[in-house]
């Protein structure tokens, strides 16, 4: 099965539609053992064909790295697109979903002798996907995070979380950093203040309020002390204050990329909500 959501897969397609003529694809569908079952008159139909086929359907095909699922060729012939194309929606939606899937692309140069005498050498670049996290922890995968996340949301009438949810990851497959950011602050402060009210908070519809009230006003607590998750004592480590505070920075940092530290608030989102969103299940179980 697949290791790359439809989002990924369908991006990787349409990238390689972008910089491969009509008769460099016809090659790839050969190479791959699927000529006659992509065929269209222009190529981002053959692109939409060949991603339904590789969402659908457990193929096998042969690459240059041995045989792999053709998800996977598409993403490892996607990813080597010339720069013309990494400007491009296609590209940013990529790069976007493999994120979501844990990968980054890592891009080496290594110094190729092309001759007898010193000096005679070529720069070659080549391209790989990395895994951003060990694979073997569980708890890991995003999207089943997301799948669990939004099951927990409907089950307990959070429509307004999920809502902020869904825009947020929206945002994240186009690129939009700041948009996914802003949704993700929404979401988090917006699950946490339900879950307050569910469990009997009475007074200002304040958002530090109904974090104090999960942490010191309801029994037993919902934020845990022990695990340094609330403190009435506000100089004492809190972990939900200190990510709501990571949340809400201000300005850049330098070293930091706007997709590196969006990817950073995703990813850690989800695995808290997740946490918390459990919890309140089988309190409410």
């Amino acid at each position: 099965m697949s290791g790359f959501n439809r989002m990924t897969v369908v991006a990787a397609a349409e990238v390689i539609s972008e910089f491969k003529s009509h008769a460099e694809m016809d090659l790839l569908d050969i190479q791959w053992a699927i000529d006659g079952r992509t065929d269209s008159s222009s190529k981002p139909g053959r692109a939409a064909r060949t991603a339904k086929l590789a969402i659908e359907e457990e193929i096998m095909v042969q690459t240059e790295d041995g045989l792999v699922d053709l998800s996977r060729a598409l993403i490892e012939t996607a990813i080597r697109a010339p720069d013309r194309v990494k400007s491009g929606q296609s590209w940013k939606r990529l790069i976007a979903g493999l994120r979501f899937d844990g990968f980054e692309i890592i891009e080496t140069e290594t110094e190729i002798e092309t001759g007898h005498f010193r000096g005679n050498s070529r720069v070659e670049t080549s391209f790989q996907l990395v895994p951003m996290l060990p694979s073997d922890l569980p708890g890991l995968d995003f999207r089943e995070a997301e799948s669990e996340i939004e099951q927990l949301l409907d089950r307990h009438g959070f429509s307004v979380s999920k809502g902020h949810l869904r825009q947020a990851i929206s945002a994240f497959a186009r690129g939009e950093w700041s948009s996914a950011n802003g949704e993700l602050r929404n979401f988090y402060e917006n699950y946490l203040n339900e879950i307050a009210d569910q469990l009997g908070y009475s007074g200002p519809q304040d958002s530090k309020a109904k974090r104090d009230y999960l942490g010191g006003g309801v029994a037993p607590p919902f934020l845990l002390t022990d695990y340094n998750e609330w403190n009435a004592n506000n100089q004492k480590p809190q972990y939900v204050q200190g990510l709501m505070n990571r949340m809400h920075p201000h300005g850049g940092h330098p070293g930091l990329s706007e997709e590196e530290d969006a990817t950073f608030r995703l990813q850690t989102n989800l695995v808290t909500a997740r946490l918390f969103l459990r919890r309140f299940d089988q309190r409410s179980g």
